[in-house]
């Protein structure tokens, strides 16, 4: 339905070069619109088709990541001084990369077998699939969980305990962290060339 729009285009510019050079952009949202619905879902049958050598991929991308920061022992000091501007952009980033809705994604499509589910799982899976206002409000309830939590610990150390408390009794967790992941790629190594 863009052509009228690439008509007045010509005509308020008096040129048919208008016309056309405005089919350009009608073109690429029109095409980034059909993407951005049909690419997640032919992103998931492939995800589905391809599921063993996925898993298989990613379990040594885990382990290798895990050997990397064994090895390299520094953290990262860009981690450590994220400026208030920008925490909504980093609590985003690490979500993602932690793969905070990704782990409900198989319940969500019924992929797990019934025999696989444990209570938690189960009420995980009739909540997802109830609708999609319920599985908004799972996200939103998980979220104000986690920030009240998080935001009380935050408060009790700030307000209770300060600075020198944290730079005297802070541990590094890089070590734990790098071994657990080497620990779950191999498990998932394992139950990927299990079958």
């Amino acid at each position: 339905m863009g052509w009228p729009l690439a008509v007045s285009a010509g005509l308020m510019q008096k040129s048919s070069r208008a016309l056309v050079a405005a089919l350009w952009p009608l073109t690429a949202g029109h095409l980034l619109a059909m993407l951005l619905i049909i690419l997640p879902f032919a992103l998931l049958v492939t995800l589905v088709e391809w599921q063993r050598q996925i898993q298989f991929g990613a379990s040594l991308a885990v382990i290798a990541f895990g050997v990397f920061r064994l090895v390299d022992r520094r953290h990262p000091r860009t981690l450590a001084r994220i400026p208030p501007t920008q925490l909504g952009l980093w609590s985003f980033t690490v979500a993602i990369a932690h793969g905070a809705g990704l782990m409900l994604v198989p319940i969500y499509l019924g992929l797990c077998r019934p025999s696989d589910f444990d209570r938690g799982h189960e009420a995980a899976g009739a909540l997802i699939n109830a609708s999609l206002k319920m599985a908004v409000l799972v996200s939103v309830t998980h979220s104000i969980a986690m920030i009240a939590a998080g935001g009380c610990t935050a408060w009790l150390v700030y307000r209770y305990l300060g600075l020198k408390f944290i730079s005297r009794s802070w541990f590094n967790l890089d070590r734990a962290w790098a071994v657990s992941l080497i620990l779950v790629g191999a498990i998932a190594l394992v139950f990927s060339l299990a079958g």
